[in-house]
């Protein structure tokens, strides 16, 4: 049986490195390609048709949902094996949802990520262990629901909505502020202002309003 080759798509390069000494340690898996952001995993994955791709959430340029759709689409043989310190549930449903096979805590054990790969390299999905109990439950089917529109959100400013799309995908209050060229104190005011708006309290909270306006399947 041929190892399992793998491109590690993650912007840290110390990140990397350590990812890279973990599964060199594993006689059965290859390293064939790394990427820093979500352009060069496409690229590198139509280029070397990996047999998996370990996938960061928050990159620059395209975000980790974007990139594994298109490379679910471009290469469908290749699965996607998600890497992230995000623990809510929502994430995990989201990126199942366009296509990746596992998704994996970058706070578990290093045992529970080798676990992982040679789990989705079988063909098999993977569920961080200690989130599998939570996304179980909410992917049963939900009795006597009735299935209604997606409401109208109140009006928030263009601001707010780009604050909150930015919270939704995993960046900090420091980050954020880097991006757009303001204060941290005013990235706190924009969430507060949104959030009494929407009635929304802590990132579980956003995250799954994104998922309701499906603004983490925007392109």
């Amino acid at each position: 049986m041929s190892n399992i080759r793998i491109v590690l798509a993650e912007d840290h390069e110390t990140v990397r490195e350590g990812l890279r000494a973990i599964l060199s340690a594993d006689p059965d898996i290859d390293i064939v390609g790394e990427a820093a952001d979500g352009e060069s995993a496409i690229a590198q994955t139509q280029a070397l048709r990996p047999d998996l791709v370990i996938m960061d959430i928050t990159m620059p340029g395209l975000n980790g949902f974007q990139a594994t759709r298109s490379i679910k689409h471009a290469c469908p043989d290749t699965e996607v094996l998600v890497l992230t310190r995000h623990m809510h549930e929502a994430y995990v449903l989201e990126f199942l949802r366009v296509g990746a096979s596992g998704y994996v805590l970058k706070q578990s054990r290093s045992s529970e990520l080798v676990r992982a790969i040679h789990t989705v390299a079988a063909g098999h999905q993977y569920v961080d262990a200690s989130l599998s109990t939570k996304v179980a439950a909410l992917r049963r089917p939900r009795m006597h629901t009735p299935s209604n529109p997606t409401p109208a959100a109140p009006a928030l400013s263009p601001r707010e909505e780009e604050v909150l799309r930015l919270v939704a995908f995993g960046h900090s209050n420091k980050e954020i502020a880097a991006s757009l060229g303001v204060s941290v104190k005013t990235i706190e005011a924009h969430k507060a202002n949104a959030g009494q708006k929407l009635g929304l309290n802590g990132r579980a909270d956003v995250v799954r309003y994104a998922l309701v306006r499906g603004w983490l399947n925007d392109t």
